[in-house]
């Protein structure tokens, strides 16, 4: 299957040549590929033009794109696939980035499904003020949300924010607990640096956290992960609870709408 949407994805790239063969969000994806690649752990430099990482980053890439195009490409893929070049063969490669953008938290904000990205968020939050009241004041005071910073690192796992020898621990223990180590590790880093963003300004702050420092150790990382407690049973009995309340809330605002012309009894067709 691979090879068949590299394939696909070849030929896309050949009528590129000839914009009027192709669709338009066709020519977006190549457009954003090409250049998201380019701009994926440039420090490394084996993902950019010439680098021994550069054509196959290509090719699973467009493979995801020909074989999803209800998804297509989404900036933040690169940086995903390439930490799974760097550990596999590009097949295989292939299948762990449809596997992994097929989980719930993945999927819905690839989708960018704005409901169940609230619940998330709203999930985070109260987690956050439980476990880090006096940060969560003070980011809400100076109106810094969760989407801000949270956005970017659930649609990299991480992977772009931190050093790779840290993303590595993070992605072994999400592919073990689930969605639930995501949000864990999200408070463990707010609060391993809860000192310093305290007396940091708005825009200090997201650039802090969109780029965190090289020299993190990831043994004390995890030793501020595990004092929030925030365990896959706990985070999934919480998630339950809010999609059931976000349901209801939704069933009375369209019960409190006016129904539409195709379901008044008067439009309805007749038995027989």
């Amino acid at each position: 299957l691979y090879y068949i949407m590299v394939d696909r994805a070849q030929d896309t790239l050949n009528c590129c040549k000839d914009s009027s063969r192709i669709k338009d969000e066709t020519m977006e994806n190549v457009r954003d590929i090409r250049l998201d690649v380019l701009r994926t752990f440039p420090n490394l430099c084996i993902f950019q033009e010439s680098g021994p990482y550069h054509e196959q980053l290509l090719d699973v890439l467009g493979a995801y794109a020909s074989y999803r195009p209800d998804v297509g490409y989404v900036q933040g893929m690169s940086f995903l696939t390439a930490v799974l070049l760097l550990n596999m063969e590009p097949g295989d490669a292939f299948i762990l980035l449809s596997s992994l953008l097929h989980q719930p938290c993945q999927r819905a904000f690839f989708r960018m499904d704005a409901d169940m990205m609230f619940v998330y968020f709203d999930v985070f939050n109260l987690f956050f003020e439980e476990a880090l009241p006096p940060l969560i004041n003070f980011f809400t005071h100076i109106q810094l949300t969760p989407d801000l910073y949270l956005i970017g690192w659930v649609f990299t796992l991480f992977s772009k924010s931190l050093p790779l020898d840290v993303v590595s621990r993070i992605w072994d223990v999400y592919f073990r607990d689930g969605d639930s180590f995501l949000f864990a590790a999200a408070l463990g880093i707010l609060r391993m640096y809860m000192p310093q963003l305290l007396h940091m300004e708005f825009e200090v702050i997201l650039q802090f956290l969109r780029k965190l420092p090289e020299d993190m150790n990831a043994d004390v990382l995890f030793e501020h992960i595990k004092a929030v407690g925030l365990t896959p049973r706990k985070f999934q009995h919480t998630m339950v609870e809010l999609v059931d309340m976000n349901n209801v809330e939704r069933r009375k605002k369209n019960a409190s709408q006016p129904a539409p012309n195709w379901i008044l009894p008067q439009n309805r067709p007749h038995a027989g």
